[in-house]
């Protein structure tokens, strides 16, 4: 479901990256492919550096349609940036994408806490994090960083995922599926 980002995959990235629908939620925007080759080497240069950390995300053939990434990481912690191309949209890849991305992040790489800042007039998006049982709204548990985010204007929600509770619900899944083959 996921990789990690390789020079060879920006011309499908790109063409994907740019359609209208899917242009305005990307963090890394590139007006030109040669531009997006070079922001690419420069994401490739940056997790190196352990500044943050890029996949691609691939369909079932290997094939890449999107991204997902922690951005600005300090203190064991980072944002997720994540886009998928509009023909890969309500097909099922956005969540195997996101577990395997987060298992990585906490279970490998060191990560504590994942953040994601939803704008507030994204309805759908803040119902969707809102659902999952390990999503906590920080708004006013991470004051400092829910000010940072909106320091010129009120435009963000701000969620968090702490590996505990990240920990807990795959527990709790776990259990259940064992439950439900004993049954």
């Amino acid at each position: 479901m996921i990789k990690k980002r390789e020079l060879q995959d920006c011309h499908v990235l790109y063409d994907l990256m740019v359609d209208p629908e899917v242009f305005p939620f990307v963090r890394q925007k590139a007006q030109s492919y040669e531009e997006f080759l070079f922001l690419t080497k420069q994401t490739i240069e940056a997790e190196e550096r352990g500044e943050l950390i890029s996949r691609t995300i691939v369909d079932e053939w290997g094939a890449p349609i999107g991204t997902i990434n922690l951005f600005d990481i300090a203190d064991g912690a980072g944002f997720l940036g994540t886009w998928l191309g509009k023909p890969y949209h309500g097909k099922g890849y956005n969540k195997p994408a996101k577990d395997s991305f987060f298992s990585e992040l906490f279970y490998e790489l060191g990560i504590d806490t994942i953040f994601m800042r939803i704008r507030k007039v994204n309805i759908r998006s803040q119902k969707a994090a809102e659902k999952l049982p390990y999503v906590i709204k920080a708004n006013e548990t991470r004051p400092f960083i829910y000010q940072q985010l909106n320091a010129t204007e009120d435009i963000y929600d701000l969620y968090e995922i702490p590996k505990d509770l990240y920990t807990l619900h795959l527990y709790q899944n776990q259990t259940e599926e064992e439950q439900a083959m004993e049954a």
